[in-house]
């Protein structure tokens, strides 16, 4: 018999607590063709992430194994007050093709949003949504939701300050600024990633002069005058 790339496992709605299913795909399915600098990964097949949002057919709440474990007694209250009743009932368990993908993290945004979930999941949310238009070529919406990812993230190194660990977020902000044209910006935060000797991460440093070469070569092509800095090669 021939191994399905998808398969099921059960989970608990963090709101209403009852038990569903919901797909993903296999591991060994998962071989990305390309990706972009930003980390948005192109399959030849199915898409994990077209499964990472989990949405209860009972009460609609939709979240994904980044949230936290429980939700609180406020929280829940919020969402019914808010949303309950409000979200027409779907079961997403089975295939996903990409507009079931973007339901379930236009869910997800909602619920993360509603029940004041962590910056930083709001901020990968708001990152796949850019992702998911940039698959169907939507170039107006991919960069209005780079845009609100950028503004997201910004708030999480501010709120939460930045330590050895943080290499990816600060790269994260370098290269979406570098996407949306603020290219000042962006030479800031690469440079941050690659003189700071506090940052360890061996990969986002190298990501991070892989960029400055291209972020030189956009500065050019848009006939901007490149900073002194960034005419100079990492080291």
């Amino acid at each position: 018999m021939e191994l399905q790339p998808l398969y099921t496992i059960q989970v608990h709605c963090l709101q209403c607590e009852e038990p569903f299913m919901t797909s993903r795909v296999r591991p060994s399915f998962k071989r990305a063709v390309r990706t972009d600098a930003d980390f948005c990964r192109y399959y030849a097949k199915d898409n994990p992430d077209f499964y990472v949002v989990r949405v209860c057919p009972f009460c609609g709440f939709a979240f994904t194994e980044n949230f936290e474990e429980r939700l609180n007694d406020n929280q829940r209250s919020t969402f019914r007050n808010q949303l309950g009743g409000r979200l027409a009932l779907r079961d997403f368990g089975g295939e996903r093709l990409w507009q079931n993908a973007l339901e379930t993290y236009q869910l997800g945004l909602l619920c993360a949003q509603t029940i004041g979930e962590k910056e930083r999941i709001i901020a990968s949310m708001l990152h796949h949504i850019a992702w998911l238009y940039r698959y169907k070529d939507q170039s107006e919406q991919e960069q209005r939701f780079l845009t609100y990812s950028l503004d997201a993230y910004i708030l999480v190194y501010e709120k939460e300050g930045v330590g050895a660990n943080d290499a990816k977020l600060m790269y994260f902000i370098g290269e979406l600024s570098r996407r949306l044209g603020k290219y000042n910006d962006a030479v800031r935060w690469f440079s941050r990633v690659i003189n700071d000797t506090k940052i360890m991460d061996a990969a986002m440093i190298r990501q991070s002069r892989e960029q400055w070469s291209v972020l030189r070569e956009d500065m050019q092509a848009a006939k901007l005058a490149v900073p002194d800095e960034l005419k100079i090669e990492p080291k």
